[in-house]
Parts: C-alpha cells; sequence; structure tokens
C-alpha cells in the first residue's frame, strides 16, 4: 500500500505509512519495546515512592499509538518479556518480576493495545481525540499498576494511591498535551507532503 492512500484511509496508523511486509512489523515491534526500554531509563526518584518519574508510560503509548494495537501490544509484551527473563530496562536499569512497580507494565501492555484500536478509529488525528485516548491509556496503566503496588509493598489504597497516582498527575498531563500535539500535526504534515 502506497503511503498516499494510508494517509488518507480510514483504519490507517502511522506505522501503515511504511511498505507493508513482515519485516517492517517485527522491526516497528523490536524498535517499540526497544524505544520504551530507553523511555524507561529516564528516570526521577519520588520522594517517598518506590515508583520514579520515567519516560517509560508515554513511551508505551505513542508505541500503541502509532503501531496500531496489535503491532503496539506485541512491542510490549516483548518488552516485559525480555525484562522479566533478564534485561536490564525497566526503570532504573531494573529487571524481573519482584519490583513494586512492575504492575505498570501490564497495564501499559492493554494501555497499547487500547489507544492502538483507538488510533485505527481516528483517534490519533485530532488533539480532542488524542488527549482522549491517552487519559484513557494512563488510567488503564494506573488501574493495573496502582494495586499491584498496594499488594506487593504491603500498602492499603490511600497509600498507594499517594505513592503510584497523585505524584505523576501533573507529568501525565504534560505528556499527554505533549502527544496531543505532536501525532495530529504529524497526520497533517504527511497529509500535505502527499497531496
Amino acid at each position: 500500500m502506497s503511503s498516499v492512500s494510508a494517509v488518507h484511509r480510514p483504519g490507517a496508523v502511522l506505522a501503515d505509512l511504511l511498505p507493508a511486509s513482515r519485516t517492517r512489523d517485527a522491526v516497528l515491534v523490536l524498535g517499540g519495546a526497544a524505544l520504551t526500554g530507553l523511555a524507561a531509563q529516564i528516570a526521577i526518584p519520588v520522594p517517598g515512592s518506590p515508583v520514579p518519574v520515567t519516560g517509560q508510560t508515554f513511551a508505551a503509548l505513542l508505541v500503541g499509538t502509532a503501531l496500531g494495537a496489535r503491532r503496539g501490544f506485541l512491542a510490549l509484551a516483548l518488552y516485559a518479556v525480555a525484562g522479566v527473563m533478564g534485561m536490564p530496562w525497566f526503570s532504573e536499569g531494573q529487571s524481573g518480576a519482584a519490583m513494586a512497580s512492575f504492575g505498570y507494565i501490564p497495564g501499559m501492555m492493554i494501555a497499547a493495545l487500547v489507544v492502538g484500536t483507538l488510533a485505527r478509529r481516528g483517534a490519533d488525528r485530532s488533539p480532542l481525540r488524542t488527549a482522549g485516548a491517552m487519559l484513557l491509556g494512563n488510567v488503564i496503566i494506573y488501574a493495573t499498576g496502582v494495586p499491584y503496588l498496594a499488594y506487593s509493598a504491603h500498602l492499603d489504597a490511600s497509600a498507594a494511591i499517594a505513592a503510584g497516582l497523585t505524584p505523576f498527575i501533573l507529568g501525565d498531563l504534560l505528556k499527554t498535551a505533549l502527544a496531543t500535539g505532536a501525532l495530529p500535526t504529524a497526520w497533517k504534515l504527511i497529509g500535505r507532503k502527499q497531496d
């Protein structure tokens, strides 16, 4: 499929602008996992929380949106499996499933699937819809991460929310604003080049 038809075709995601092949899909999945692993190394400790502020969730949501549901999910699944098996690319160079923040990672897999599905329905082409998709993705990540944090760190619900959600809200809003500007702008620029 040509990039011209992908730009104007409903159901296309940014990755569909590249010539279709299994090699493309494999490279995109590997690249999505690697991007998430690299972004996880951008980590700022949060006083009183075992969970740092990272670029990991932002990368996971961008991967899901840009690659679509299937490839996005596979990229995050590869990221998770490789990290559990010892690849030191979870936040702050960690690996394995024993860390208190591990619960956010399955949430990222689910979020990539959901935002990728929404992107195929055009959620990445307008600022308002992109913001909605990114906010929903963040909610999904917290819905798995905060309960796991409570369980693994032996925290009650309010302490888990204070340690695993509240400190991150402002940063997630800023990341959402960045995606809200970047994704629709990318589609507009590509569309102009093809017209």
